[in-house]
């Protein structure tokens, strides 16, 4: 996948009407331009920018009212970077889009009107500066008309702070000094790398005046430190009863360029381009619906991502294209506008290259495929696979091959309509599995093959067809005995390998994301209010409690990893189980923090095979934490142990538990869910042996991340801060 938001609408029948949105919503996510630009150059920035004015005219924010209980902001400061002082400084740059004239030297004069906003956009700053300052006049009418916020692609855990009387003190001559503290404007400590003005309310085309923008030393004082009623629980450790291995895969990422303090299990190369991957181009697919139908050359290699990998001693799976089409060449698009004319969109880096919609909206239909695209057969695959092995043969690479069978084939009829514009069948996605599968099972016998690698709740019941005819008719469906897709495939499967002795499926791959709105938008965002955030942390619940209606338009008991256990022991025992994509969003705030990290907590305990993060939380934020938590929890390669123990907790706060082979060593990983309360935590490991020491580490949104903290008395104890994350780690006496 490389954007998400079409797959939630397309999933839900009742949401078509919304489809030419979906496919702008793709495009303004620009998952490729990560691909083939870099995540801070102009170029993809500038993207970016027209696609963010595009959706806040439609969709205008309206910001929260100061919190209770913040100090008063201080008048006085000290600069410590200069943005704007009659002049950009060098370092800093014009991204707004709101009319202005920054012809200095002089204050910059912006028009608000229209909901506009003006960015300035600069390095990647760290998060140690006090506050947001800048000198503004504007007319009285006006109000409080002004909203300053922090950007950074990916996280999404800035505020956006109103500019009220708080914030404002007076100058001479109509000018007004604001002060915006860091504490407010950016709570979690994020780097960031640009600084946004923009209007909350409708105002004329009269200009407003800016100038002395700043970031400022760090402020005096703080927000004061808030005391949380506290509540006593008690856990118990049993390790006097079974438990099972933890797979390092299901600590797997999609991003072959995680940074190494992430200490990823697995990595995973796939996502919607591969399934047009042509590895004789070396670094060449199309970028289907998320980008113009557009064929691309990446900024990487599959020999480079391969060596990667390698060097970096983490196992690779490897997507490998079956849909039959792979891209020619680095330069063609589906629906040029000088073959199809004028289109509702096109791309202004690649001249005429169209999305595929006429103005009004409606679909174009594709002409052949051989416009952008060449045949892929099995032998195309197999050979693929022969070429990988034997290079890893070469090379003294003796671990695991790991090869995944397309990506999300029931979406193929709208991310790559171009060359596969029919709607994915039961026959077709088990035909095509067999073929591809039977080749690659040739090519390298003892190859794992993973598949089919489904984007989500409709398609584990349904397929396209019926999806586009309606799942109330199902036509296809019942031409197969009304039997639900993913059984009906899986002893399709075991049925061929009695009849054949191949086996050509070792893991059941599917993909989740949380369907409820506004808990995950493409990169890693969503929303973070109260609400948001506890809907958040109790959707990770879909993915093991049966008792769990998932709060979104599917609104049934997904209980995702019991039921594909089930799926798996009634029509093709001895199948693994992957999922191949999550992500609960909002990386950039605590509740992702915490989602991520029952997530690892809940698939360690269901003992599945692998997992693989989409894509990767970037160093600092607060799903980075809720990821080392298991992996690197202490910065030195404190992790989660290689054997789950069985335990037993208040319902309110998860505990997972891990001991070593040797049974000297306990890792426990506590997550209070409770948003109002702290828990003094106590925990019973009696049954372990006797505690020699401990170490608590705890994480509650802190910017530096995990804080060590005092041992305490003899037990094993902690304190949990209300939505926080805290590591045990403890040493047993022999």
């Amino acid at each position: 996948m490389l954007s998400q938001p079409h797959m939630s609408v397309l999933a839900n029948p009742n949401r078509t009407r919304w489809l030419p949105w979906l496919v702008l919503s793709s495009l303004l996510a620009l998952g490729v331009t990560g691909y083939w630009a870099a995540a801070h150059s102009k170029l993809a920035y500038k993207i970016r920018t027209k696609a963010t004015r595009v959706l806040e005219r439609f969709f205008p924010h309206q910001a929260p009212a100061p919190k209770p209980g913040l100090p008063s902001v201080p008048r006085q400061f000290k600069w410590k970077e200069t943005i704007y002082k009659g002049g950009l400084s060098e370092k800093w740059f014009d991204y707004g889009w709101a009319d202005h004239e920054i012809k200095g030297p002089g204050p910059a004069k912006v028009r608000f009107s229209k909901l506009a906003a003006w960015i300035i956009y600069g390095r990647e700053h760290a998060a140690d500066f006090g506050a947001v300052v800048f000198k503004v006049k504007a007319p009285k009418s006006f109000g409080d008309f002004l909203e300053v916020s922090l950007q950074m692609d990916g996280p999404s855990g800035f505020e956006k702070i109103q500019v009220g009387n708080r914030y404002r003190f007076p100058l001479p001559n109509g000018w007004e000094q604001v002060v915006v503290p860091m504490y407010e404007l950016n709570p979690h400590g994020l780097a960031f790398d640009r600084v946004r003005l923009r209007a909350l309310s409708a105002v004329s085309e009269e200009w407003v005046m800016l100038d002395e923008i700043g970031l400022a030393e760090p402020l005096a004082g703080g927000p004061p430190r808030i005391r949380y009623p506290e509540l006593d629980m008690k856990a118990v450790v049993r390790c006097d009863e079974p438990g099972h291995p933890i797979s390092p895969l299901i600590y797997g990422v999609a991003d072959i360029k995680a940074v190494p303090e992430l200490n990823p299990g697995g990595l995973r190369l796939g996502g919607n381009g591969m399934s047009r991957f042509n590895w004789k181009l070396d670094n060449v697919w199309n970028t289907g619906a998320d980008y113009y139908f557009e064929n691309v050359k990446l900024s990487f290699t599959w020999r480079e991502v391969i060596q990667q990998a390698a060097d970096r001693g983490v196992p690779l799976s490897l997507t490998l294209p079956i849909l039959g089409w792979v891209a020619k060449d680095a330069t063609a698009s589906s629906f040029p506008e000088a073959s199809f004319g004028k289109q509702q969109s096109s791309d202004g880096w690649r001249a005429g290259a169209g999305n595929g919609l006429t103005p009004q909206g409606k679909e174009l239909s594709p002409k052949s495929p051989t416009l952008t695209s060449v045949v892929a057969p099995p032998e195309f695959v197999a050979e693929w696979v022969s070429v990988l092995r034997a290079e890893a043969e070469k090379a003294g690479r003796t671990g695991r091959r790991s090869y995944i069978l397309d990506n999300e084939p029931g979406l193929w009829n709208s991310t790559h309509r171009d060359v596969h514009p029919e709607p994915l069948t039961y026959d077709e996605l088990l035909d095509r599995t067999i073929r591809f599968g039977s080749a690659v099972r040739k090519a390298d016998p003892s190859a794992e093959i993973v598949g089919p690698a489904e984007w989500g709740w409709s398609n584990y019941f349904w397929s396209s067809k019926d999806a586009k005819a309606g799942f109330s008719e199902r036509p296809d469906r019942k031409a197969h005995g009304d039997i639900p897709l993913l059984d009906w495939y899986l002893k399709g499967l075991a049925d061929y390998e009695k009849r054949t002795g191949v086996r050509v499926l070792d893991v059941v791959d599917l993909h989740f994301y949380p369907q409820s709105r506004g808990l995950y938008e493409p990169g890693g965002g969503g929303d973070t209010d109260a609400d948001a955030a506890q809907r958040r942390i109790r959707s990770t619940r879909s993915l093991w409690d049966p008792s769990y209606l998932d709060e979104s338009w599917i609104s049934e008991k997904i209980m995702l990893l019991p039921r594909l256990k089930k799926i798996i022991a009634d029509n093709y025992p001895g199948r693994t189980i992957s999922i191949g994509e999550w992500n609960f969003g909002a990386e950039g705030h605590i509740s992702g923090a915490v989602a991520t990290a029952e997530s690892l907590g809940r698939f360690a305990e269901a003992g599945i095979h692998s997992a693989y993060y989409w894509t990767a939380p970037k160093k600092g934020i607060p799903a980075y934490f809720g990821f080392t938590a298991f992996r690197n929890f202490d910065g030195a390669g404190g992790k989660f142990l290689e054997n789950f123990v069985p335990s037993e907790t208040p319902d309110d706060v998860s505990l997972f538990v891990s001991r070593d082979a040797s049974t000297k060593h306990l890792v426990l990983i506590v997550i209070n869910r409770d948003p109002e309360h702290a828990k003094r935590a106590h925990f019973d490991v009696a049954s372990c042996g006797q505690t020699s020491s401990k170490k608590v580490f705890v994480y509650a949104g802190y910017p530096h991340g995990f804080e060590l903290k005092k041992g305490g008395g003899p037990g094993v104890e902690a304190l949990l801060p209300p939505l926080s994350i805290a590591v045990i780690d403890v040493k047993l006496s022999p």
